[in-house]
C-alpha cells in the first residue's frame, strides 16, 4: 500500500474576544485576513459560552483579547477561547495580550500576598497556549512566568516618533516617574536623539493602592518640555503629581506618554484639569467616548501587533523589531 503523501501548509487564523473587537479587526485587516466568526454569550448565571463557526484544525491560531474592565470576565473568556481551540485541534495557539491583566501583581511586597501575574501565565498554559505576545509588560520578569516563548513588544517607537514629530523644535527631557523605570527612560532618550534624563523620587504607601506621598525631581528640567513616560495610567494620581512636581521645578511643559490607558475614575478629570500639555497613549485598551478629552491623543497599536504576528507566523524574528542601540532621531 502506497504511503500517504502529506503537504503541510501553514494556515494563519486570527480570533478575537469581545473586549476590544475594533483593535482585533484592525490587526486582522493589516494581516490581510478577517476575524474567525465566533458565537459567544452568557448563561443566566453569567457563565461564558464560546464556539468558533469554522474549522480551526491544524491552524496557527492567534487569540487576541485585551484585559479591560470588567477584567475578570474578559480573562475568563480568553481562557475559554484557548481551551476551545486546543480541543478543536489548532496546531499552535498564540495568546495576544495587548494588556496583560494582573501584571502589577508580579511580586510579593508583604507576607500572604499572591503573585497573580504568575497565576495568569499558568492559567493560559493550562488552557493550551503555546506562546504569548504582550505589549509593555509592567515588569520584565513576567516573561519568565510563562513556560514557553514570550514576545514582549514595546510601544516606545510609536509613542516616541509621534512626540518627536510634534515637539522636536523644543528642548526636551525624558522623565521617569520613578527610579525603577529609568531603563525605559534611557531607551526613550536614545530614540529622541540623546535628550537629558530626569526621574521623580517618590515614596509610595504600601498599604494604600494608587497613592504616593511625596515627589522630588532628580535632574535638570528647567525650561524643557518634559516627556513623562510610563507603562500605564490608571487613576492618574501618581502621574499628575509627578507633572505638578516638574512644573514646580521650572519645566516648560509636560507631555505624558503611556502605553496603556486604563483611565479608571477619576483619571479623566485629573488629567483634564492638570497642568499637562498633552497625554499620548495607544489603543491597547478600548477608549470609550466618556474617557476621551481634548488633551488626549490615541495612537494605533495594530501595526505593531500585526507585524509581530507575521514574524511569529513566518518564523521570523520579533526581537529585530526593536533596535534601540542608536538614536533614530538626532536633535
Amino acid at each position: 500500500m502506497a504511503g500517504m503523501k502529506k503537504t503541510t501548509k501553514k494556515h494563519l487564523m486570527v480570533f478575537s474576544g469581545r473586549a476590544h473587537p475594533e483593535l482585533a479587526a484592525d490587526v486582522a485587516d493589516l494581516l490581510g485576513t478577517t476575524l474567525v466568526p465566533m458565537s459567544a454569550y452568557e448563561f443566566a448565571n453569567s457563565e461564558i459560552y464560546v464556539r468558533f463557526e469554522t474549522s480551526v484544525r491544524g491552524s496557527d491560531a492567534f487569540v487576541l483579547q485585551s484585559h479591560t474592565a470588567p477584567i475578570n470576565e474578559w480573562i475568563m473568556e480568553h481562557l475559554i477561547m484557548v481551551d476551545a481551540l486546543k480541543r478543536a485541534s489548532a496546531k499552535r495557539i498564540t495568546v495576544v495580550l495587548p494588556f496583560y491583566g494582573y501584571a502589577r501583581q508580579d511580586k510579593k511586597h508583604r507576607g500572604r500576598e499572591p503573585i497573580s501575574a504568575r497565576l495568569m501565565a499558568d492559567l493560559f498554559k493550562t488552557a493550551g497556549a503555546d506562546r504569548l505576545i504582550a505589549v509593555d509588560l509592567h515588569a520584565d520578569q513576567i516573561q519568565g512566568f510563562f513556560d514557553g516563548p514570550v514576545d514582549h513588544l514595546m510601544a516606545l517607537p510609536i509613542l516616541a516618533d509621534y512626540v518627536y514629530g510634534k515637539y522636536a523644535d523644543q528642548p526636551l527631557a525624558v522623565v521617569s516617574p520613578d527610579a525603577g523605570r529609568i531603563k525605559v527612560a534611557e531607551r526613550w532618550s536614545a530614540r529622541l536623539g540623546g535628550v537629558p534624563l530626569a526621574f521623580i523620587h517618590k515614596t509610595r504607601r504600601s498599604d494604600v493602592p494608587n497613592e504616593t506621598v511625596a515627589n522630588r525631581v532628580v535632574g535638570d528640567v528647567k525650561g524643557r518640555m518634559c516627556v513623562l513616560v510610563d507603562d500605564m495610567i490608571d487613576t492618574g494620581g501618581t502621574i499628575v503629581k509627578a507633572a505638578d512636581a516638574l512644573m514646580a521645578d521650572g519645566a516648560a511643559g509636560v507631555i505624558i506618554a503611556a502605553t496603556h490607558a486604563i483611565l479608571s475614575d477619576p483619571a479623566v478629570d485629573r488629567l483634564k484639569n492638570s497642568s499637562v500639555t498633552e497625554v499620548v497613549v495607544t489603543d491597547t485598551l478600548p477608549l470609550t467616548a466618556d474617557r476621551s478629552f481634548d488633551k488626549l491623543t490615541c495612537l494605533s497599536i495594530a501595526p505593531l501587533l500585526s507585524r509581530a504576528i507575521r514574524e511569529v507566523f513566518e518564523d521570523g524574528s520579533v526581537t529585530s523589531m526593536f533596535d534601540f542601540g542608536s538614536g533614530t532621531h538626532r536633535g
